[in-house]
């Protein structure tokens, strides 16, 4: 096995923008030949578009591109730029008159950094879209990670920046990689050691408050606990999966999330993960799992390491 980068995949295209002055972004995933996709939805306050039509059990059975994006459920508005793109190339399901592209989406919470005005719309998904035809794709501060923030359990002074991470393996003629947008209620640890990373930090003391152990040793329920989260991402690769398969994957890939942080899920989250193929390596689905969640880990790790300060947010370079 090798590490590559995500954009290795073949068939495969992401791309970013963001406004730096806004605090926000988005981050896309394409797939112009059509691709086989699944979803699993953890946490409970999630954002999402065209998710249902992922079940086995309905009738469409390939997406054309997925969107991470910032600015809360405003942000679902990123995709529209994503299918006019996707339109304008004749990309879609042919219904006759047109063809429609299926563009799956997730949201996560960033409206408390930067302007709460500037949010990813119709224009920024479009100009994402342009962007990974060039090839624009950074990690850090940059697409739906740019107003990503983590360790929120004491309020956004004491939180600490967020990011844009990806991760890809490649074992012969195989890829599996993830992208993901980290902006979780709990820390970020090193999957290995368990060490804290970013989350939660008092500055004066120069340590980590620990979010799970304040949980855990909390005697009384918040009124108004801040729910400004979600960590939202996709696991990509080129092996033959099934749509049963492809959902498996990512429920699966939900365990890199669990060993990269802490506390995951919570009612405050909105935690998603898609799923996409492009169908050209006959592969296990136990394998194919297995290595998503090994990439997943990572890219929320990566997330994290490479994201820089915005707004006077800390960052992990500044720990």
């Amino acid at each position: 096995m090798e590490y590559v980068n995500i954009t290795d995949i073949p068939g495969i295209k992401l791309g970013n923008a963001e406004d730096l002055a806004g605090g926000t972004g988005c981050t896309v995933v394409l797939c112009e030949k059509g691709g086989i996709a699944g979803v699993d939805v953890r946490g409970g306050a999630p954002g999402t578009r065209e998710t249902d039509l992922l079940n086995p059990i309905n009738m469409m059975d390939r997406v054309h591109g997925i969107m991470l994006a910032g600015g809360s459920a405003f942000g679902l508005d990123a995709a529209a730029g994503v299918m006019e793109y996707l339109e304008n190339k004749g990309i879609g399901f042919d219904v006759g008159i047109t063809k429609v592209p299926i563009v799956s989406a997730a949201v996560l919470f960033d409206l408390v950094v930067g302007n709460y005005r500037c949010r990813p719309d119709k224009e920024m998904g479009y100009r994402t879209c342009i962007n990974a035809e060039n090839g624009v794709f950074s990690e850090g501060s940059f697409g739906a990670g740019t107003g990503a923030t983590v360790g929120k359990i004491l309020g956004m002074d004491k939180a600490m920046k967020g990011g844009l991470g990806s991760f890809c393996i490649k074992n012969d003629s195989l890829y599996v990689g993830a992208v993901v947008a980290v902006n979780c209620f709990g820390d970020v640890v090193d999957p290995d050691s368990g060490e804290i990373l970013a989350g939660a930090y008092i500055s004066e003391e120069k340590r980590f408050a620990n979010t799970e152990l304040l949980i855990m040793e909390s005697t009384k329920k918040e009124d108004r606990p801040f729910s400004g989260n979600t960590t939202i991402g996709c696991v990509i690769t080129n092996a033959r999966l099934s749509k049963a398969e492809a959902n498996k994957v990512a429920s699966m890939a939900h365990n890199g999330y669990a060993r990269s942080i802490r506390p995951v899920h919570t009612m405050y989250d909105g935690d998603t993960i898609f799923s996409l193929t492009t169908g050209e390596i006959e592969a296990d689905v136990n394998q194919i799992g297995v290595l998503a969640v090994k990439a997943m880990e990572q890219a929320v790790v990566n997330g994290i390491k490479k994201a820089s300060s915005l707004f006077g947010i800390r960052a992990y370079s500044q720990s």
